[in-house]
C-alpha cells in the first residue's frame, strides 16, 4: 500500500470513527429562535423576575400544565412562552393589563418531544428575563383530541370562575379560571375515521377585562391545548363586571360578561 492511500484510509477510518460523535450531538433550537422571535436581544436568566413551573413528566401530553409567576417591583409588559422542540414553538403571548398586577398565570400546553421549554418576560423599559424547565412529554400536539359529540354546539361557551384569595394576599388581589370551549385543533391531528388530517383552527386572541381596564391578552397559537384555560390573578379596581372578548383562527368570535360582585 503506498504511502498517501495509507493516509487517505487513515483519514477515512477516522471519519467512520468520528461519525457517531456528530450524529449524537443533541441539537438545540433555543439559540435560532432567540434570533427569530426575540431578534438577539440579550435576556438574562431570573427567576426573582419570572419563573417557570412545569412537570419534569408529563401525564399527558396534550394537557401539561405551566404556571408563570412574575415578581413584584417590576412592571412586566409581556411573557411569551416557548416550547422549544414544538413544531410552532411560541405557544402563547401573554400581556397583562398596566394596572392588573399579575403575578401568576397558568395554563396547559400541547408538548411534541422532550423539550425545554422557556417563559420569557419583557418590563417596561425593554429587558428581557427568562426562566426554564426541562419536560419529558412526546405527540401531543399530533394526539387526536378526546371525541366530544356536542362540541361544535358548545364551540366557544366560555365560564369564569372565582377562586379562595391567595393566602397572605392583599384584600384586593384576586384570582380566577378563564375556561374556553374549543378543540384548538393544531392541523396535525388525523380524523381517526376518513384517516384526513383535521384543519388547523384554534383560539388565537383573548381579551380579558374588568370594566374598562384591560387584565390580561393572549395570542395564543396549535400548542394551546384542546378546551384552552388560563387561571390567573390581579388586582381588583372595583369594577362590576369582567368580560372576555375572544377570536380563533377562522374569524369566529366569542363574547362574553360575568359580574363580579356575584359567585360565578
Amino acid at each position: 500500500m503506498t504511502a498517501s492511500r495509507h493516509v487517505l484510509l487513515l483519514a477515512f477510518t477516522s471519519l467512520i470513527f468520528a461519525a457517531p460523535a456528530f450524529a449524537d450531538a443533541p441539537y438545540d433550537p433555543w439559540p435560532g429562535l432567540v434570533t427569530d422571535i426575540f431578534h438577539d436581544k440579550k435576556m438574562t436568566e431570573d427567576k426573582a423576575v419570572v419563573s417557570l413551573d412545569a412537570p419534569a413528566r408529563a401525564e399527558d401530553a396534550g394537557l401539561v400544565p405551566m404556571t408563570i409567576h412574575l415578581g413584584k417591583g417590576q412592571r412586566i409588559t409581556k411573557v411569551s412562552l416557548v416550547i422549544d422542540g414544538n413544531p410552532s414553538p411560541l405557544a402563547a403571548v401573554f400581556e397583562p393589563g398596566a394596572k392588573a398586577d399579575v403575578t401568576m398565570i397558568e395554563t396547559r400546553v400541547r408538548v411534541d418531544q422532550y423539550t425545554n421549554v422557556h417563559a420569557v418576560a419583557e418590563t417596561a423599559d425593554g429587558q428581557l428575563f427568562y426562566s426554564v424547565a426541562y419536560v419529558k412529554a412526546a405527540g401531543g400536539c399530533s394526539a387526536p383530541a378526546p371525541k366530544d359529540e356536542a362540541g361544535a354546539a358548545h364551540l366557544g361557551d366560555m365560564r369564569l370562575r372565582a377562586l379562595p384569595n391567595p393566602q397572605n394576599a392583599e384584600a384586593a388581589r384576586r384570582e380566577v379560571l378563564l375556561m374556553i370551549r374549543h378543540p384548538n385543533n393544531s392541523g396535525m391531528q388525523m380524523d381517526q375515521i376518513t384517516h384526513y388530517y383535521i384543519p388547523a383552527r384554534y383560539v388565537n386572541l383573548v381579551k380579558i377585562s374588568q370594566g374598562n381596564d384591560p387584565v390580561l391578552t393572549v395570542t395564543g397559537g396549535i400548542s394551546l391545548s384542546q378546551d384552552p384555560n388560563f387561571r390567573f390573578d390581579y388586582l381588583s379596581n372595583g369594577a362590576g363586571t369582567m368580560r372576555v372578548e375572544a377570536t380563533d383562527s377562522s374569524g369566529a368570535k366569542f363574547q362574553q360578561e360575568w359580574p363580579l360582585s356575584q359567585p360565578m
